[in-house]
């Protein structure tokens, strides 16, 4: 699930902005994105945690945008939904007497954040009304 947290909070923000600030349910937003509502209920949550979207709870409620989509920045959504590398990480020990197997591990976590860095720099340059433009 981690690896399309992104998309499906994006996909979520992206229908929310497309929405001008009216509610929109769960169900309906499930329904775009094809996945359970419960799904995205969880993501709203953390979405509201960070301040991207609020809700109005109870019968006729649903999301909407928190602030403005030029005001969310995408690289400060991935880092708010994001807990674990995106290339991941190794589970194993190599074998400390092999050459390549005792240094794998830290050229390797080199490699993955400077991946990361790259990631989050390059989202950092788009806001969510720059990415829902192509929609339009």
């Amino acid at each position: 699930m981690n690896n399309s947290r992104f998309s499906i909070s994006l996909h979520i923000l992206t229908l929310l902005d497309d929405a001008k600030g009216t509610l929109v349910s769960s169900e309906y937003l499930a329904g775009s994105i094809n996945i359970n509502p419960v799904l995205v209920r969880k993501e709203i949550m953390n979405l509201r945690k960070y301040g991207f979207v609020d809700s109005k709870e109870g019968k006729g409620g649903g999301s909407f945008l928190a602030k403005n989509a030029s005001d969310i920045n995408l690289g400060e959504v991935y880092k708010a939904i994001n807990n674990s590398r995106i290339l991941g990480q190794s589970k194993n020990e190599p074998n400390p007497k092999c050459p390549i197997g005792k240094q794998i591990n830290q050229h390797l976590n080199t490699l993955y954040s400077d991946a990361e860095k790259a990631l989050i720099e390059n989202l950092s340059k788009q806001t969510l009304a720059d990415f829902a433009s192509k929609f339009k």
